[in-house]
């Protein structure tokens, strides 16, 4: 042989060995390692990338749920996805283990281009009030959603929130959630904005977001009382802005979606709405509801938690990470994987924080606010929110199902959701009236007699009696 064959031989050799070892590797990608959670079937590459559905995938998970277990987890080339499907399971993994739990993965469209890197749903690391206690912020109001008749359509129903918001902020809000559905490809990434039009417009949406959230920061410093406005919690304008606005818009967006199925649920189950205002009647009579009536009303705080169930805004929950390998059942967990947890829960009359901290993890009644460090702070503020509107609604008005042309009774498709990372009812027809000229004139008084308890920039000057909660609440009854 000679020197030349030689060495067309030797690196014909190792060209061969170098692209058979490319393509195993290649074909590598996508399968699950048998120390892996089970799950269903992969393919080279894309692994169950194929099998995940873009629209009501709580009911794939669900299906999976059933097949495999507690646990299971699912490839998406690369990465792995591990569904917690038990309340156990998410009580020793993400409650338990939150030093390795409580990261978020990786969201370019979500957190990087809509965001700026500002939100702390989606932070990596998250702070703790043990150490920084900046971190607590308090917003000046709750944000509920209260009960108007127009005085141009006595009969009509508006839901609107209490206080003045900008036109952009729902509309940045729902563009979110809803671009941040989309995956971007890494490599997609180094494209320029024209090529990408999703990253364009996120980056606008982004822009508005940040305005008004540092007007409405900058606003509120401007107003405090000692007259002061000392910037020492070491936060930029930018970031101090994102954190008390993204908290406020929330909550308003998630308790504004738990109606929407609530008021759907109603027109679809009249018997539990009937029920439920035949306590309000016992306990109320003609005196509006409000939280000093909580502990009596055991049938309407159990439709607020039905309610939160059945839609809990984010179906799947947000998105844990993980900070290192890790071990649970006997399955490999590695680093870097995405935690999803899948369950729902029936049958409590607790409080959601007080279940949340129930050391009896089977009397978990539900998991909308999350689980671990990361589960959601203002859940007490959410369940109050909730009971006081729902309560309201069933006092004030009957929910009756629209008529199409024929006359016929429309019936809304509770399976008909508007998809994104948070879910909600797409619009429904429906038939809402006063339950009485007398009510619907009580309504209107309270409008009018809170409304004298706002300052100018509609602020409470006095809370009133029945929006404050007391300590000797209890629901033993």
């Amino acid at each position: 042989m000679y020197p030349d064959e030689a060495t067309y031989y030797l690196f014909y050799s190792a060209f061969v060995i170098l692209f058979a070892s490319a393509l195993w590797r290649l074909g590598q990608i996508g399968q699950r390692p048998k120390n892996y959670p089970p799950g269903p079937p992969t393919l080279p590459i894309v692994g169950n990338l194929h099998l995940i559905p873009r629209e009501k995938r709580h009911i794939q998970f669900q299906a999976w749920a059933r097949e495999y277990g507690p646990i299971y987890s699912l490839m998406v080339g690369t990465k792995v996805m591990v569904v917690l499907n038990s309340d156990t399971a998410i009580k020793d993994v993400i409650d338990k283990r939150g030093a390795t739990y409580s990261s978020r993965p990786e969201s370019y469209i979500a957190q990087d281009i809509l965001s700026g890197g500002l939100r702390v749903l989606f932070m990596a690391c998250v702070l703790n009030t043990s150490s920084n206690p900046a971190s607590i912020l308090l917003l000046p109001e709750l944000m509920a959603l209260t009960i108007r008749c127009s005085a141009a359509q006595p009969w009509s129903l508006e839901l609107r929130p209490t206080w003045r918001a900008k036109p952009c902020f729902w509309g940045c809000w729902r563009n979110q959630m809803t671009s941040s559905n989309t995956s971007a490809v890494p490599i997609l990434r180094r494209l320029p904005d024209f090529a990408l039009p999703i990253k364009k417009e996120g980056k606008s949406l982004h822009q508005r977001e940040l305005k008004l959230f540092k007007d409405l920061f900058i606003g509120a410093k401007k107003g405090l009382r000692d007259g002061t406005a000392k910037k020492d919690e070491g936060f930029s304008d930018d970031l101090a802005g994102y954190l008390m606005g993204s908290l406020l818009q929330a909550g308003s967006e998630t308790t504004s979606n738990v109606l929407v199925a609530f008021v759907q649920a109603m027109v679809l189950f009249p018997d539990a709405a009937r029920a439920a205002q035949a306590q309000l009647d016992r306990v109320c009579g003609d005196a509006m509801p409000d939280l000093d009536d909580m502990p009596k009303l055991q049938y309407v705080r159990a439709c607020a938690k039905e309610s939160l169930r059945m839609m809990p805004g984010f179906m799947l929950g947000v998105p844990h990470a993980v900070t290192r390998d890790d071990e649970y059942m006997g399955y490999h967990i590695p680093k870097g994987a995405t935690v999803i947890m899948n369950v729902w829960y029936m049958n409590d009359s607790q409080t959601s924080i007080d279940a949340a901290n129930n050391p009896d993890v089977t009397k978990r009644d539900h998991f909308s606010f999350g689980a671990g460090r990361r589960q959601c702070q203002g859940m007490h503020i959410a369940d109050r929110s909730i009971y006081l509107a729902i309560s309201r609604l069933l006092w004030a008005f009957d929910f009756g199902r629209a008529l199409d042309l024929d006359g016929g009774q429309v019936k809304p498709d509770m399976s008909d959701l508007a998809e994104g990372i948070m879910t909600q009812p797409k619009p429904f027809p429906a038939d809402i009236r006063p339950r009485s000229h007398a009510r619907a004139a009580c309504v209107r008084r309270e409008w009018e007699q809170v409304a004298r308890m706002l300052d100018r920039e509609s602020q409470w000057e006095t809370v009133p009696e029945g929006l404050i909660w007391k300590d000797e609440h209890h629901f033993d009854e």
